[in-house]
């Protein structure tokens, strides 16, 4: 059920949501989630996973990612079902644990955001550039660099608009994104080679080897790299239809379906590329793996189509998770738990026109970084950065809030809780302990670590200005709690 703001929008949504208009349905949240999750990912990462993994047993990164994808994506739609608001972890994080720390933990889930989130949005577009590279070889550097730019410019612009011609946008982008990867796997499979898909090299499966387990570590990190956006739609909340149904739907249906595309994509591509080549910096194989597919099974002239449907794809990418990112700052500005000025929306189209642009220009910062940096490391880096903040304290307050808030309608309740959160719980941590083991010479756990401790310095001086906590009373807002259920807890 949907309605105009400031009316009843369904179980567990608050009454206001400052201007947002509920347009998005199940289908566009899906599609989405899916433009955010399959972008340029797969088609840059099935190298890196079949080096970190050392031959085509490299299929159990992409397996062990859904595993963590679908075990996480159940917490982000209880929650979002729980408290469709806009800003996704923030909203949760501030419900969760203001009882103790006050507006610690939201202040530093947005100020990590601020950060990793356009940095993860670079990748695509560093990826972008590496596959125009396979149609423009004479590419230099400074060239690839300003269509990079150029590629960021065009996103904020097309942003730069109200939701619902968005909406539009996306259902067309993600059109594109499954053509172009059901090519590919098409493609694989008319020149599929089980011998090259199923011939592992000795030991591939040693359990009792450190180098599986470290294989392991770094194809689960790729691997959840790769899923990462199943949550995009919950960034949204306040812009979506009946959020009690539609965004736990959208979550799982996306993770599901992503899961058999990745799947068939990693095998089909085994199946018809040496594995070796994969992982000689020297081959095309190495840096657009897709491509390659596709000229080697129907031609020249059709790998150069299909490359330039995967650049749409990795366009549509950053454009869904600059989408969705861009939320995040607003909510928090609005509580008084981020600068003021992310408040604003747009007097016309009712988009935060400050945090678009602020995520649009780290974005660019960290394309040109990422140019020159190893992509393996810069997504150990990114995803390093997001695991404490985000993934963890979110898991922790998923099981706060269910003995702090009781009563809160939850139109969507994790199947077999608490499994899934424990799960979820424990291949984060594998991910944040191997960091460092998986990025020698890179230090990301202390990189992480640093960034966490100047958000905490970043909060005081904050709090001391505000005169809130630790230097004011704390301010409880349950604000997902309706007046009878906030009376019974």
């Amino acid at each position: 059920m949907s309605g105009s703001p400031g009316s009843p929008l369904g179980p567990g949504s608050p009454p206001s949501e400052g201007g947002f208009v509920r347009r998005v349905g199940l289908f566009q949240a899906t599609a989405i989630n899916m433009s955010q999750m399959c972008g340029i990912g797969p088609f840059v990462t099935i190298p890196l996973m079949v080096a970190a993994f050392g031959g085509p047993q490299a299929v159990i990164g992409f397996v062990a990612g859904a595993v963590l994808a679908l075990c996480d994506g159940l917490v982000w739609a209880e929650l979002g079902a729980a408290m469709p608001g806009s800003g996704g972890s923030y909203v949760y994080l501030r419900q969760a644990f203001q009882y103790r720390t006050g507006r610690l933990m939201p202040f530093l889930f947005v100020w990590t955001a601020m950060l990793f989130i356009p940095l993860i949005m670079s990748t695509g577009v560093v990826g972008f550039v590496q596959y125009l590279g396979y149609l423009a070889p004479g590419l230099g550097q400074t060239s690839g660099d300003l269509i990079g730019l150029g590629v960021i410019a065009l996103v904020v612009l097309l942003l730069w608009r109200g939701i619902e011609h968005i909406a539009r946008i996306t259902a067309v982008m993600w059109a594109v994104m499954i053509a172009s990867v059901l090519l590919v796997i098409v493609a694989a499979a008319s020149d599929f080679s089980p011998h090259l898909a199923f011939t592992y090299p000795a030991r591939a499966f040693d359990l009792t080897s450190d180098h599986f387990w470290l294989g392991f570590a770094a194809g689960l990190t790729i691997g959840i790299y790769d899923y990462l956006g199943y949550n995009t739609t919950a960034y949204m909340g306040a812009e979506i239809k009946d959020p009690g149904r539609v965004l736990p739907r959208s979550i799982l249906f996306s993770i599901l379906g992503i899961m058999a595309i990745y799947l068939l994509l990693q095998i089909g591509t085994l199946g018809v590329i040496d594995w070796h080549r994969m992982t000689n910096p020297a081959d095309i194989a190495s840096t657009s793996v897709a491509s390659a597919v596709l000229e080697k099974t129907w031609g020249k002239g059709a790998a150069d189509t299909v490359t330039v449907l995967i650049l749409i794809t990795a366009f549509a990418s950053v454009f869904t998770g600059l989408l969705g990112g861009s939320r995040v700052p607003y909510d928090a500005a609005r509580d008084r738990v981020f600068f003021r000025p992310y408040e604003k929306l747009h007097p016309k189209h009712r988009f935060p026109m400050l945090g678009l642009a602020t995520m649009g220009v780290i974005t660019a910062v960290g394309f040109l970084i990422g140019r020159h940096t190893d992509l393996a490391t810069l997504i150990q880096l990114l995803t390093t950065v997001m695991v404490i903040v985000q993934a963890l304290a979110q898991i922790v307050a998923l099981t706060v809030l269910r003995r702090r808030q009781p009563e809160l309608k939850r139109p969507y309740r994790m199947w077999l809780y608490p499994v899934p959160s424990i799960l979820a719980f424990a291949g984060w941590c594998v991910i944040y302990g191997y960091a460092d083991r998986n990025s020698p010479g890179r230090h990301p756990i202390e990189w992480s670590l640093a960034w966490l401790a100047l958000g905490c310095v970043a909060f005081l001086v904050w709090a001391r200005l505000e005169k809130v906590w630790p230097f004011g009373a704390r301010e409880i807002e349950e604000d997902y709690l309706t007046p009878e259920s906030a009376v019974a807890g």
